[in-house]
């Protein structure tokens, strides 16, 4: 990670921000790091922060009451959680996970300034409001094709959701991983995965899959 500070990565990535909102920010916001499989919300949490991501990439998710993840987006550098910031201003416990996958650098703002960021500063209001919006087509997504896609469709949609969001070729998903993503088990996903693969859509290699579409 780079070594940048509060105020150079609120004018690297925010930069819509008006110039007094970037000061409320740099005055108040606290940097913090987290590795590879960190926890940075949980469910039942009460939130103190609104989070806005900075660096790395942070993965949401459901987790049902048998332990498994039901895969709902990523974040990354330039977002913001919104789903931190309905808890962080209603003082709600968090309904979700958040985990980092990749070494990952926030910016914590604290929930006593919500009201007064977007009372005071048309900028913060319209970033909550795209922050909304884009998080809610993302979950259409996601709904359109548990309602209408079968499984193989879904997973292909995934491993190309998955490609595009993380900007790589190379998926370091394991089976298993992929199996509670999409809520199905091992040995459908090894199928799947399988035929994908004799259709050359992907190449199956011993610690990653690789994305040929």
């Amino acid at each position: 990670m780079t070594n940048l500070t509060v105020t150079e990565y609120i004018n690297k990535l925010f930069a819509q921000f008006e110039p007094a909102l970037k000061d409320i920010l740099i005055k108040n916001a606290m940097l913090r790091d987290f590795g590879d499989g960190d926890l940075l919300m949980q469910t039942g949490q009460n939130m103190r922060f609104t989070v806005l991501i900075v660096e790395g990439k942070i993965k949401l998710y459901r987790e049902g009451e048998d332990g498994q993840e039901f895969f709902m987006y990523y974040l990354q550098p330039g977002d913001a959680c919104a789903l931190s910031m309905i808890c962080a201003t209603k003082q709600e416990t968090s309904q979700v996970m958040a985990k980092a996958i990749e070494q990952t650098r926030v910016l914590m703002i604290p929930i006593a300034l919500m009201d007064q960021l977007m009372r005071d500063y048309k900028t913060w209001y319209y970033f909550v409001i795209e922050t909304y919006r884009t998080r809610f087509e993302e979950l259409l997504f996601v709904i359109d094709n548990i309602a209408f896609k079968a499984m193989d469709e879904r997973l292909a949609f995934y491993l190309k959701k998955q490609a595009a969001d993380l900007n790589t070729k190379e998926l370091h998903l394991t089976h298993s991983e992929i199996a509670s993503d999409l809520n199905t088990s091992r040995e459908v996903i090894s199928r799947l995965l399988k035929k994908m693969e004799q259709a050359r859509q992907i190449v199956m290699h011993r610690n990653y899959i690789e994305y040929l579409m």
